[in-house]
């Protein structure tokens, strides 16, 4: 596939899971591909799988001028002609037991990594008249669940970001959209998983179907189907499609 053959990607939170999968099919299609990851070394099983010449770049994404240095030293590479902000994390709590810090947390990774990613890399997609910036959201950005106030609200600020700076770049072909997945097959529902079982003293796969009972298909979404909805958004012939939050999810918001 050649689809994005020329085309220089910038993955974060690409060591594993979802962002795993989006620079492998990213990769698949012909653009280059960068991985932002916190340390070094936990990208080194992704980029056994990947053509040779596929770079890293470190950045804590909660630290705006780490994140700011790495993706200059992204765009040294090539310039930065696609951004996919999939940097994130999870916190469950109580809304009661939600406090200031739990929700900067929360608000840090998933909303401030991307803030400060696509601040970083715009100016050169607007002087270039061309760019895909992609926002990896969740179903969490368009409802609400419960005990996870804090990721809900952050999630819900992404899409925003993402319907707000569509409008306002919509004239330079530069198109920014969300991929908001529902429960997906990666570490951070296992997680969520091990933390029912601990709280309720249900079974693993009594947890599972909980996390489920929401979702038509009855099934976890597979990472690669994410990075396929990814990729099409990256494409040139997706130039139309901007400010939209497209869900993966089984039916689950249907």
């Amino acid at each position: 596939m050649t689809a994005l053959v020329g085309r220089h990607a910038l993955v974060t939170g690409a060591n594993r899971g979802i962002g795993a999968a989006i620079a492998r099919r990213l990769s698949r299609d012909g653009a280059t591909v960068t991985l932002l990851v916190r340390r070094r070394g936990s990208a080194d099983a992704v980029l056994q799988e990947l053509p040779g010449g596929t770079a890293v770049v470190e950045a804590d994404v909660t630290d705006a001028e780490a994140v700011s240095r790495a993706c200059a030293a992204a765009a040294a590479i090539a310039p930065i002609d696609i951004l996919v902000n999939n940097a994130g994390a999870a916190e469950s709590a109580p809304f009661g037991r939600t406090d200031a810090a739990l929700l900067a947390r929360m608000f840090a990774v998933n909303f401030n990594g991307a803030f400060a990613a696509t601040h970083a890399v715009l100016p050169a997609m607007l002087a270039a008249r061309h760019g895909r910036i992609v926002n990896i959201a969740s179903t969490a950005g368009l409802t609400g669940y419960p005990y996870v106030s804090g990721y809900v609200a952050a999630k819900h600020a992404l899409v925003g970001l993402t319907r707000a700076l569509a409008r306002e770049v919509a004239t330079r072909d530069v198109t920014v959209n969300a991929v908001c997945p529902g429960f997906t097959d990666t570490d951070l529902t296992t997680a969520s998983v091990e933390r029912i079982v601990s709280s309720t003293g249900r079974s693993a796969e009594e947890a599972r179907a909980a996390l489920l009972a929401g979702n038509p298909q009855q099934r976890l979404v597979q990472p690669d189907e994410v990075a396929s909805a990814v990729a099409w958004l990256c494409r040139d012939d997706a130039a139309a499609v901007t400010g939209q939050a497209i869900t993966v999810a089984g039916g689950e918001l249907a």
